[in-house]
């Protein structure tokens, strides 16, 4: 899966942060419009949004990025509903990508989902040929 590169955006000119800044004040409804349909933006991201325009009213250069989650090898085995054990000789036998952090491996959780899409493949070709 790969990430959307950084944007960076500079700070407002003083007069635009005043104005955001005074329209966010005591308030965290933010409405958002699409193609001139309103959304309601679930919590999360609400939060998110009102974060950003309150730092861009503060006159702050604001970068927006992803983040890729990254799990423990017994994460990702709970994920993958297998064994701990089977999940290390996977990343061994380099099945599943793996990065160390010192000595504690790291698995990206989307290589856990591609390796359980993967599986069901395989399952529902092998169903395929049996009948």
């Amino acid at each position: 899966m790969a990430l959307i590169a950084p944007r960076v955006t500079a700070g407002l000119p003083a007069d635009d942060a005043r104005n955001l800044a005074h329209s966010l004040q005591d308030s965290n409804d933010i409405t958002v419009f699409v193609d001139g349909t309103v959304h309601r933006l679930p919590d999360q991201a609400r939060d998110a949004v009102v974060d950003l325009l309150a730092r861009l009213g503060r006159g702050e250069t604001v970068t927006v990025s992803s983040v890729e989650e990254m799990l423990t090898t017994s994460q990702a085995a709970e994920l993958a509903g297998i064994s701990h054990t089977y999940l290390r000789n996977m990343t061994d036998r380099g099945e599943i990508p793996v990065e160390y952090r010192g000595t504690h491996r790291r698995i990206r959780q989307a290589a856990i989902m591609a390796w359980l899409e993967k599986q069901k493949r395989q399952q529902a070709a092998e169903a395929a040929a049996g009948e």
